[in-house]
């Protein structure tokens, strides 16, 4: 099911992001690959190729994630559902905390754990960038009010 991805709806996606990945905020300027278009409803789960089901994503944030729509997580280990970025605030379930990728809620925690936000190599990453004065970057930052 290769549904292909408008090129006028992934310029909308790219330029509504301002250039981050929705999920760990990287700029696509610090990656090292391009960023992709994702289904945060999976058309696996018949999620629509819509601007309201899309966000921009990093390789590694698309690849962890999957077609997954939720994780276990929280004290009880129940099911939770992910982070949607066109539904809900990133800072209500998350919060940067130095190069860490601090979560809120269970949401965030399901999130955080499914995509391996804070994996050794990530905070590296983001360590690296923050003394170059580049995580959070200006775009991030902006993100962070909205």
């Amino acid at each position: 099911m290769s549904e292909s991805i408008p090129a006028a709806l992934r310029r909308l996606i790219v330029e509504r992001a301002g250039g981050l990945c929705e999920y760990c905020l990287i700029h696509q300027d610090d990656a090292h690959f391009t960023f992709q278009i994702d289904h945060i409803i999976s058309r696996k789960h018949r999620g629509p190729t819509s601007a309201a089901n899309l966000a921009l994503s990093c390789l590694r944030c698309n690849v962890t994630k999957g077609t997954d729509v939720g994780a276990f997580a929280g004290r009880a280990k129940k099911l939770v559902r992910l982070y949607h970025p066109r539904k809900d605030s990133w800072t209500e379930h998350f919060r940067l905390a130095g190069a860490r990728i601090a979560p809120l809620t269970e949401t965030g925690e399901a999130t955080s754990q499914l995509l391996e936000l804070n994996a050794s190599d990530r905070l590296l990453l983001r360590r690296t960038l923050i003394k170059a004065g580049r995580y959070p970057s200006l775009e991030a930052l902006a993100y962070l009010r909205d």
